[in-house]
């Protein structure tokens, strides 16, 4: 929630007993975006996730998945499930290329799983409109077929007005063993809008791959795709039977408690295990649209064709004799002989090199990552930012140089720093430099100097892009030494 405190007093009492359920609703969508996909390091990073990259075509897989609802669910019906840095990046994310969203918020303090991020999402919806239809997404995956993804949504609506919950099952192609699976009666026993709803039978782990191949056998089996579809009364009640305690958290949220110390107590659980493997009048509908959740590196064939080797080839890449391998370069050039089912990610500052069927272990490489005290798990050395980007080309003890760019009409926050100052060399465009009281422009090979505790702003007026060495000097020099005084952004 974006104001966790205003939304908590609009909210409607969670009823205390189950209701029945209304043949009407209006749907919302509930977008799950609070991971950073670390199996996809190191292109995804905390400040970078994996669904604020581009990895199809010229937006973020964010981005497409807000447009791909807009249809049927416009930006306003929209709440962004996530945390408190995360939406920060996002907000900002969502408004660089000047075509601004304008989703909602709800912010978890600290990450509890699903069910407790749904029930809270929930909770938040159904205080806005008791009617509610809520559709759960992940931030992640893709989808290229808007108009098939449509109209399955909307036929999971006509099955949660019919008292259902539902989700959404992938037709399995391969013996996939990185996905959970769903065992259903073989036939649909209702057709809603030329699709074959199916009863559950039961929720499967993730299998090895003897089990997987069996499923594909058996039939009757499909992809768990973690997309579902309720009214939001309904989940709340399923909460409430299910998982008490989570319920009554919730319930001390809705009454004004603070979110942090109730969120402290709850329980860390998925829906499938809190909720789903255990309410009644749970169905699948097959969905019809070309899916992947992205889930690794292993997956990136599943949605960009392999050459007649086999292999995915980006970036300045030199490759030899390689086969069935994953070669992403990046601004030096990469070259590689006789790979042959590898992953090789390369990024101006980390590199991946690993077997294909390790890249569910990308994960752990992260993990000691952050137990090393490293940063790369954090920062890209080019960080984009709503007014342009930086990129970081050395840091020592007691300074750090940036090259900054700041895109035509756009400026920085009116600022200061209290550890630091810093030393800017304009190499391209002109640059409005506001220090203190006063105001110049400098142009190529100008240079200005901002004393530490001076207010300064930095600002592009020009039509073509601005960029500056900056030199930063001092005790700290690091990005939380900042204090705004003015934003166009509204930073804090």
């Amino acid at each position: 929630m974006a104001n966790a405190k205003k939304n908590r007093s609009k909210a409607a009492p969670v009823s205390k007993k189950k209701k029945k359920m209304r043949q009407s609703g209006r749907l919302y969508a509930a977008i799950l975006a609070g991971g950073i996909g670390s199996r996809f390091w190191p292109l995804s990073r905390e400040t970078t996730p994996k669904q604020l990259l581009k990895v199809v075509g010229d937006e973020s897989l964010l981005k497409s998945t807000i447009r791909r609802l807009k249809p049927i669910v416009p930006s306003e019906r929209v709440l962004i499930v996530t945390n408190a840095r995360q939406a920060e990046i996002i907000r900002l994310h969502l408004s660089y290329d000047g075509r601004s969203m304008s989703p909602g918020y709800c912010i978890e303090p600290a990450g509890r799983n699903t069910a407790p991020a749904i029930g809270l999402a929930a909770l938040e919806l159904y205080g806005k409109d008791p009617d509610a239809v809520m559709a759960v997404l992940p931030a992640d995956h893709i989808i290229e077929d808007g108009k098939s993804f449509r109209e399955a949504l909307q036929a999971g609506v006509a099955a949660a007005l019919d008292g259902h919950l539902v989700t959404f099952g992938i037709a399995p192609a391969t013996p996939e063993t990185g996905y959970g699976y769903i065992k259903t009666g073989h036939a649909a026993f209702k057709k809603i809008g030329g699709f074959g709803v199916r009863k559950v039978e039961r929720f499967v782990e993730k299998p090895d791959i003897k089990r997987a191949k069996q499923y594909l056998k058996h039939g009757g089996y499909f992809w768990n795709s973690g997309i579902f579809v309720w009214k939001a009364g309904r989940i709340l009640e399923e909460i409430k039977t299910h998982l008490p305690e989570v319920y009554k958290r919730l319930n001390e949220i809705k009454e004004g408690a603070d979110i942090n110390t109730a969120y402290a107590g709850m329980k860390d659980i998925s829906i499938d295990h809190g909720i789903l493997e255990k309410a009644k009048d749970v169905v699948v509908l097959p969905a019809t649209f070309p899916w992947s959740d992205m889930g690794s590196w292993s997956s990136f064939g599943d949605i960009i064709p392999p050459d007649r080797d086999g292999n995915i080839v980006k970036g300045r890449v030199v490759d030899i004799g390689s086969s069935n391998s994953i070669i992403l370069g990046c601004d030096r050039v990469v070259a590689t002989i006789g790979l042959k089912d590898m992953i090789l990610v390369d990024t101006p500052d980390a590199t991946l090199v690993c077997p294909k069927d390790s890249a569910q272990a990308v994960k752990e490489v992260v993990g000691i990552l952050k137990k090393k005290g490293y940063t790369e798990h954090e920062f890209h050395r080019t960080v984009e930012r709503p007014w342009g980007s930086y990129t970081l080309l050395e840091q020592g003890d007691g300074y750090k140089i940036k090259k900054i760019r700041v895109e035509p009409h756009r400026r920085l926050s009116l600022q200061s720093h209290s550890r630091r100052s810093e030393h800017w060399v304009v190499i391209s465009g002109t640059a409005r430099v506001q220090r203190g009281e006063e105001t110049v422009d400098i142009t190529t090979n100008q240079s200005t100097y901002i004393p530490r505790g001076v207010k300064h702003r930095l600002e592009n007026r020009g039509d073509v892009a601005l960029e500056i060495i900056e030199v930063q000097s001092g005790e700290y020099v690091e990005e939380d030494d900042i204090t705004r005084f003015d934003d166009d952004f509204k930073r804090k």
